[in-house]
């Protein structure tokens, strides 16, 4: 690449200290946003996918830490794969967080009743379980639901809505024991044609 840019009357000092540390701030944001998004889809059992972007993953870092090598005079490949480096985690938890893949146990401990709240997860079909239970300050309602990372949004804010000062906590589920349901099944928010296909 390096001949084929001079040629074209690219100078060396461009190449160096412009265009190399480019290639290699891209192909670490790559290489970092790629193995974000392998833990992520480890994390969801999806084992078809996660070997693959951990092959791409490793080839991308291996070329980005060869240049490096072959450029090692050149503080500007550092800056490049650190910067990248950074980026690269920006832009993963960027695509993790437009993926939403996976569910959600959320627990919800409020002293009210909340029935507009039941309400809510039946019309979303959002299965629950409703307990009474004791709190410091006294009787509290507990109630458990597994939702899809996706809907979690609406559901925080309906909550808030109806009880501004219920406590709830939130935890990933990696599996249920009813993935035939349609409620269970993930779905991304936006088309990526490879991932769609991992995904299944």
């Amino acid at each position: 690449m390096q001949d084929f840019l001079l040629s074209i009357g690219v100078s060396e000092q461009m190449f160096n200290y412009l265009i190399m540390p480019l290639l290699i701030f891209l192909a670490r944001v790559g290489d970092v946003s790629i193995n974000t998004l392998r833990i992520m889809f480890m994390m969801n059992g999806k084992k078809t996918i996660v070997p693959i972007l951990g092959f791409m993953e490793s080839m991308i870092w291996l070329l980005a830490i060869g240049q490096i090598f072959q450029n090692i005079d050149n503080p500007m490949s550092y800056v490049a794969y650190a910067g990248g480096f950074g980026m690269g985690t920006y832009v993963g938890m960027y695509f993790e967080e437009k993926l939403a893949l996976g569910r959600v146990l959320v627990r919800v401990i409020s002293p009210n009743e909340l029935p507009e709240l039941m309400d809510y997860m039946n019309s979303k079909d959002h299965r629950f379980t409703k307990v009474g239970a004791e709190g410091r300050y006294g009787k509290v309602q507990l109630t458990f639901t597994v939702m899809k990372r996706e809907a979690l949004p609406d559901f925080i804010a309906r909550l808030k809505s109806l009880d501004e000062k219920a406590f709830y906590t939130i935890e990933s589920v990696k599996r249920v024991s009813e993935d035939d349901l349609n409620v269970m099944d993930d779905k991304p928010r936006f088309n990526l044609s490879f991932l769609s296909r991992a995904r299944n």
